[in-house]
């Protein structure tokens, strides 16, 4: 039975990465003087050829008048192109084998290069349609076969007329001559490939652009290799995220969008409703009402510590897995609170004020060492005890305090009540998180229990202490100092002013939320945050999520992987597993793990199943549902 549908495919710079003249060119100049010029040449004709500028022949022509090759370069070029298939063929290689009757490569490059690469992917030499080589007695290439009529402009168009192809006809490429073949009426549809490179010129004449081979297979129902195409998942970073996250989410595939600064409810109300990730900082708030808005929304990205700003426990209902970075910034955060505490201590700011001002004032009066002084530290989790082991390394005594039972590193003391380290502390570094509950944590009353000319750092969150009692203590003099990284209210780009009552106060560091902010924490940020959505997208996997139940699971190979969120009430695994029974599903693996609001089960089945499983599945307490293959 003769095939329906006819697949024709480009090679350069859509079967793999790159035009294979240019890397040609690369390899046969090796060693000559004017390699990097005349590389650059070569690559010129080639755009100016693919936009339609300048007719294929004279193109061919120049580039194989400049690249002086031999027969002897041909391996190596094809050793480079076999490294350099398009990401989304690889991954898509059983399409090839399962159609390779429908499949066909015709290309104005060259058989020599071509055969060697489409064979390992099951197309078969006789569905290539290329050009041919003339060498020289020795090896030398000289030309090519004029009587070939891809040697020439419209030789595509010619070759599909030739074959005669009774059905539909699909053309997946990157340059002019590609459009070409549906421009003469001989293809139903005109898909520009991009994932290598974007031309302008054939983007406006595509039926559809296609990021990758994936898109293509999506849209015809034919995908296989992956569920979803990364190119439709799209991808918000707000506040000035590093850029290393934008790319490593683009390597990935994924479209992003990038702002500097945070967005309000009702901006980010309308924002996110196409978006699947978003990626956030400190200021921008994840409501119920925003979420409300997400319906495509599948991650979360915290960029920080701290994630009071999020609704987690409505991401949760709403199916939305969240991540931040818990230890990334832990070292910047640390080494900001050692500076301070010495600056504090020595009265440096003011100092430094007074002599931009023309005043000398040398004094040693309240200027102290910090070797001996008591440091106490609110909050031993991953920031507290990092800078208890500093602290102590540079001669202070530390004592510590938290609601959760935690071990002393080094000499640290544990105190057994916030009153008693408010009580003996010198310096007083704050480590707590945002919840409603330690709204003014350190208020007036916790203010009456510090000691005479204490110092207080709060490089945490902004709504612990209570504003005004710490102005009014420190207008007092009870607190000889104070250093403020975070704020109740702070502007949502450096454009806005900001305004508080701790403004122009004696010995009083304030700075803007920059704990974190050196070049290494944000890039360990960036890094990290992404590969955890990243991971969580691509196999299920939950490990680090500050709301859904944590889960590591292993990449997936040859199976699909049936993915259940839903609330978290009794019954429910035995009625998954009643459904699967009922469609006699093969189960290769399975888990189950619940929190406070959620149940996530994670089935991995056999490839071969009924799809109307998925419906039966859905309809059980389902938040989300995904499949994965």
């Amino acid at each position: 039975m003769k095939p329906d549908k006819y697949f024709v495919f480009d090679f350069d710079s859509t079967f793999t990465k790159v035009e294979a003249l240019d890397v040609l060119c690369d390899i046969s100049l090796q060693g000559n003087p004017n390699r990097e010029s005349v590389t650059h040449e070569v690559h010129n004709i080639t755009n100016l050829c693919m936009d339609g500028k300048l007719s294929f022949r004279d193109s061919l022509e120049s580039r194989l008048a400049l690249i002086h090759a031999n027969k002897s370069h041909i391996p190596a070029l094809i050793s480079y192109l076999k490294q350099n298939v398009s990401v989304s063929f690889v991954r898509n290689k059983e399409f090839f084998t399962t159609h390779s009757e429908q499949v066909y490569v015709i290309s104005n490059g060259f058989k020599e290069f071509i055969v060697p690469i489409v064979e390992e992917y099951g197309i078969s030499a006789d569905h290539v349609f290329a050009n041919d080589f003339i060498f020289d007695e020795a090896g030398n290439i000289t030309g090519f076969d004029k009587a070939n009529v891809l040697s020439g402009d419209n030789g595509k168009v010619q070759v599909i007329k030739e074959l005669e192809l009774q059905g539909d006809i699909y053309v997946i490429g990157d340059g002019y001559n590609d459009y070409k073949i549906k421009a003469a009426g001989l293809a139903n549809r005109f898909y520009a490939f991009t994932e290598n490179i974007e031309r302008a010129s054939i983007l406006e004449k595509a039926d559809h652009i296609t990021p990758s081979l994936d898109e293509f297979l999506y849209l015809n129902k034919m995908n296989t290799a992956i569920s979803y195409p990364k190119n439709r998942i799209k991808v918000l970073l707000l506040e000035n995220i590093h850029p290393d996250a934008a790319r490593k989410l683009k390597e990935e595939g994924y479209q992003v969008e990038a702002h500097a600064a945070a967005m309000d409810e009702d901006e980010l109300c309308e924002r996110i409703k196409e978006v699947s990730v978003l990626g956030i900082r400190s200021k921008t708030n994840v409501t119920a009402r925003v979420l409300e808005n997400a319906n495509r929304l599948i991650s979360l990205g915290a960029f920080c510590i701290g994630t009071n700003q999020i609704d987690l426990e409505a991401c949760a209902r709403k199916g939305v897995a969240v991540f931040n970075a818990p230890y990334s910034n832990t070292r910047s955060v640390v080494e900001l609170a050692i500076g301070e505490i010495i600056m504090l201590m020595r009265n440096v700011t003011d100092k430094s004020r007074d002599m931009h001002q023309g005043h000398w004032s040398k004094s040693a009066v309240n200027s102290n060492e910090i070797r001996g002084k008591k440091l106490g530290i609110v909050g031993y989790g991953s920031i507290g005890t990092q800078l208890s082991v500093l602290a102590e390394g540079i001669g202070m005594r530390v004592y510590y305090y938290d609601v959760i039972e935690k071990l002393a590193l080094g000499n640290a003391t544990k105190c057994s009540s916030l009153e008693e380290l408010l009580s003996v502390a010198d310096v007083i570094s704050l480590h707590v998180d945002g919840r409603p509950e330690n709204n003014n944590f350190i208020d007036a009353q916790a203010f009456s229990h510090m000691k005479e000319g204490a110092i207080l750092l709060n490089l945490s969150r902004g709504t612990i202490v209570d504003t005004k009692a710490l102005r009014d203590n420190i207008l007092s003099g009870k607190i000889r100092g104070a250093s403020v990284d975070v704020f109740p209210h702070e502007p949502k780009s450096n454009d806005e002013e900001f305004v508080s009552e701790l403004r122009n106060l004696p010995n009083v560091i304030l700075t803007p939320h920059i704990g974190g902010s050196t070049q290494e924490a944000q890039e360990n940020i960036a890094d990290f945050v992404p590969n955890k959505i990243m991971e969580y997208i691509n196999t299920g996997s939950t490990t680090n999520s500050v709301n859904f139940p944590n889960v590591q699971l292993p990449q997936l190979h040859n199976a699909h992987r049936l993915m259940h969120i839903h609330h978290n009430v009794p019954g429910v695994l035995a009625k998954i597993s009643h459904v699967l029974a009922q469609h006699d599903i093969n189960v290769v693996s399975q888990h189950l793990k619940t929190n406070e609001t959620i149940g996530y089960v994670i089935i991995d089945i056999n490839k071969a199943y009924d799809h109307a499983v998925v419906k039966d599945l859905k309809s059980i307490n389902t938040i989300r549902f995904r499949v994965l293959y």
